[in-house]
C-alpha cells in the first residue's frame, strides 16, 4: 500500500521548486522571496527536517530575509523536528542582527529545546542578550506543542 504523504508522491517539479526555495533561504536571496511571498509562497514552508524558511535564513545570518519572512506571516517560534527554534539557532551562530530581527518579530526566548534563553548560558552570551531576552515582547507567548 502506498503512503500518500511520502515525498515521492509530490510531482518532481514541486520537489525541485521547494529545494530551490530552501537553498535561496540559506543563501539569503531576498529578491526571490520579495516576489514569491506575495505570489503565494507559504511563509512557514518546512523541509524534511522541519526547518522552516525562517529557520534556514536565521541560521545562515540573513536578518533582512528574516524580517521579510516575518512580515509575510512566518512564525518566529516554529520549531524544527529536533525542537530547535530560529532564535536558539541564531544564538548558537552568534548572529546578532538576526537575534534582533527575531526578537522584534515576536520570537519567544523561552521556546524550544534547548530554548534560546538556555543557549545564552551555554554559549556565554548572557551579558550581551540577557536583559533583552527577559524583556522580549514575545517572551512566554509561543504556543507549546501538546508533547511539551
Amino acid at each position: 500500500m502506498a503512503n500518500d504523504s511520502a515525498p515521492a508522491s509530490l510531482p518532481p517539479e514541486a520537489i525541485e521548486f521547494a529545494g530551490r526555495m530552501y537553498n535561496a533561504a540559506r543563501a539569503g536571496e531576498i529578491e526571490i522571496f520579495q516576489q514569491a511571498l506575495p505570489a503565494g509562497l507559504p511563509p512557514n514552508m518546512t523541509n524534511e527536517k522541519g526547518d522552516s524558511l525562517l529557520m534556514l535564513a536565521a541560521y545562515h545570518g540573513h536578518a533582512d530575509l528574516v524580517k521579510l519572512l516575518i512580515q509575510h506571516g512566518a512564525d518566529p517560534n516554529r520549531i524544527n523536528d529536533r525542537g530547535q527554534s530560529p532564535l536558539a539557532g541564531a544564538v548558537f551562530k552568534k548572529e546578532d542582527s538576526v537575534i534582533e530581527a527575531l526578537l522584534e518579530g515576536g520570537a519567544d526566548p523561552e521556546h524550544g529545546s534547548p530554548s534560546a534563553l538556555a543557549c545564552l548560558a551555554m554559549f556565554q552570551q548572557e551579558d550581551q542578550w540577557g536583559e533583552k531576552f527577559k524583556s522580549a515582547p514575545g517572551r512566554g507567548k509561543a504556543i507549546k506543542p501538546a508533547s511539551e
